[in-house]
């Protein structure tokens, strides 16, 4: 009787009878213990793996936890400047814009909504991380499309504000004779309206004020602009006009001589002239005009410089008082 023979007692013979096993069942017992031991191995291996990593997995999870740190330090930072982009745009649209009367930018453009192409379709595939990464490049995206439309405004209001700059400049605000070189007699004033003609002794349109100072003193312009003309008229003898853009154009008459030329630029307080009583006068004097698109108006509404509420009251006053012109 061999080792590895086996037997089984039948109980019907009463006699011991030996196990016959066909090669089938050899082969399916392997099969099962094949399986069942590659079965173990994976299961083991997961756990290994989940519990005990080796130590270039180790490594790997800790430089993931790390990434999850800087990841969610890196979506607060996003959120912070886009609430700060936002608070920007705010003091744009309420301070800045209001300013210079300019609409705010609309909340469409600011927006920026993005249609057609997805730029992310790659990354949907990517189950565990993909709608993260989304979230966070979407963030980035609209910021900077943010950060553009500001950098535009910013832009606009510059070239605004320059802009501003160069009408303030050059619209009339100041007297065509230095205050300490006029006469302190304001009864010697004349102003815009009907007064009698010093020559004609009738009531005419006087559509300028009259500056009564010394034959010599200089007459300066009282904005940026360029000179129009720089002749001899024979109401106004010699007469400088000036045009400062935005509608606005000032005239000096009765000059006794010139110091600019037509088409020359000037700039506010750049001397013109002197005081002479050239033309129809009849004493040295800066008759003074400011034209606005075209039309007369009032000067004195232009001549505010170094007064003070109360010196600009006896100003108009008196340039309304109902006198004599000296042109």
């Amino acid at each position: 009787m061999g080792k590895n023979e086996k037997f089984i007692y039948n109980i019907q013979t009463l006699r011991f009878e030996k196990v016959e096993i066909s090669w089938l069942n050899i082969v399916s017992r392997a099969l099962t213990f094949l399986s069942s031991a590659a079965f173990t191995a994976f299961l083991f291996s997961i756990i290994l793996y989940r519990y005990f990593p080796s130590p270039k997995e180790k490594v790997l999870l800790q430089e993931i936890e790390v990434m999850k740190t800087h990841y969610e330090k890196l979506e607060g930072d996003l959120t912070a400047l886009n609430d700060e982009m936002k608070h920007l745009n705010d003091r744009d649209a309420y301070a800045y814009r209001t300013v210079f009367g300019m609409n705010p930018i609309d909340e469409n453009i600011w927006e920026g909504g993005v249609g057609g192409h997805d730029e992310f379709l790659s990354l949907r595939d990517l189950k565990q991380s993909g709608a993260s990464i989304i979230h966070a490049l979407d963030k980035v995206r609209k910021l900077r499309h943010k950060m553009v439309v500001q950098s535009k405004s910013l832009d606009t209001i510059i070239n605004m504000a320059n802009e501003k700059e160069k009408m303030l400049a050059s619209i009339p605000s100041i007297k065509p004779v230095r205050a300490d070189k006029l006469s302190k007699q304001v009864n010697l004033l004349s102003g815009f309206g009907y007064r009698i003609h010093p020559v004609y002794k009738v009531p005419r349109m006087h559509y300028g004020l009259d500056f009564t100072a010394p034959k010599g003193i200089s007459i300066q312009a009282t904005g940026d602009g360029v000179v129009k003309k720089a002749e001899y008229h024979s109401g106004y003898g010699k007469c400088v006009i000036i045009s400062h853009g935005y509608g606005y154009e000032t005239l000096y008459a009765h000059m006794s001589s010139f110091e600019v030329r037509a088409g020359q630029r000037v700039k506010r307080g750049q001397q013109l002239g002197k005081v002479g009583s050239t033309g129809t006068s009849t004493a040295p004097h800066c008759h003074y005009e400011v034209h606005f698109k075209g039309k007369q108006v009032n000067p004195v509404h232009f001549v505010m410089d170094g007064l003070s509420p109360r010196e600009y009251q006896s100003l108009v006053k008196a340039a309304e008082g109902a006198n004599q012109s000296m042109d």
